[in-house]
């Protein structure tokens, strides 16, 4: 069950950065920090088994009638890049505490950060074709508005719209491999 913790934590974690803003920018880096080494942390307490060789799994069924389930597992690569998209997102907290100026809006930042993260390891720790695909274009979503940050920038908004368009056809390209 934590495995699926560790994809829950931070889409439930974007709450809190837009709601401890108003206590500072610290807070609400600390804030998000703490979502990202919460979920890292679950994820690194697989690390026995995963490196004896075990693929640890967790899921719900979701539509038991046609055998569909919300599962996932993490072995050695799953495990590897989960924990790399989660050290790298500590690190892009830390460092974007100190490079977005007063006036952006940190907090929206770190919601759209956690989500991204979110879905990256969904992606990597997915156990079927479904979820992958719905975390594949979570992904897609959560990158444009990463990208469009700064919304009244032309390049920004340009430039997440073709991340958009480029994700979107790597979802279809997905789907039509899916149907072949």
């Amino acid at each position: 069950m934590t495995l699926l913790l560790v994809i829950l934590i931070p889409f439930l974690g974007a709450l809190i950065p837009p709601l401890v803003i108003r206590s500072g920018r610290n807070t609400c880096a600390a804030a998000a920090g703490c979502v990202t080494l919460l979920a890292l942390a679950l994820l690194l307490s697989h690390a026995p088994a995963v490196f004896s060789g075990e693929v640890p799994k967790a899921g719900v069924e979701w539509v038991p009638a046609m055998g569909l389930s919300l599962s996932v597992f993490a072995d050695g690569l799953g495990f590897f890049f989960a924990a790399m998209i989660l050290v790298i997102g500590l690190l892009v907290i830390i460092y974007a505490r100190f490079y977005l100026s007063r006036e952006d809006p940190m907090g929206r930042f770190f919601a759209y950060l956690l989500l991204f993260q979110g879905a990256m390891v969904g992606v990597v720790l997915s156990d079927n074709v479904i979820m992958l695909l719905v975390f594949w274009e979570l992904t897609s979503l959560t990158s444009f508005l990463l990208i469009g940050f700064w919304t009244k920038r032309a390049d920004a908004r340009q430039g997440a719209r073709m991340a958009l368009v480029i994700t979107g056809g790597g979802g279809l390209a997905l789907v039509a491999g899916l149907l072949l």
